[in-house]
């Protein structure tokens, strides 16, 4: 099977835990899996805020915090998942809130890994 990369974007996320933005959606509809490689926040406003990343595990309808309320200074940036991999089975979420909606996201993903 070959390699699949994609990139996925989010700008103006949400500012509520209960609604969070999503992000990504690992292979929508698939039993194939995903990996999340690195996920990029930026703060595109003039004041500091604070971030949150939040994996939804579809299979068991929870979600998992991977940073809560991360501080971001004014025009600052977090690499919130770099090194590190991030296994997303079918229908998994990666999903973003933040105290004020300036937030600009980038994940990069490779798709379909069985």
């Amino acid at each position: 099977m070959a390699n699949n990369f994609k990139n996925a974007f989010a700008t103006s996320v949400s500012t509520s835990s209960g609604s969070p933005t999503n992000v990504y959606t690992a292979n929508n509809g698939s039993a194939v899996n995903s990996i999340l490689i690195e996920l990029d926040v930026a703060n595109t406003s003039s004041s500091a805020i604070q971030v949150s990343v939040v994996i939804y595990d579809s299979s068991g309808t929870a979600s998992y915090h991977i940073v809560k309320n991360a501080p971001l200074p004014a025009g600052g940036a977090l690499k919130v998942v770099s090194g590190q991999k991030v296994v997303l089975n079918g229908d998994d979420e990666v999903r973003v809130y933040a105290s004020a909606s300036d937030v600009d996201v980038v994940a990069s993903i490779l798709e379909d890994v069985a």
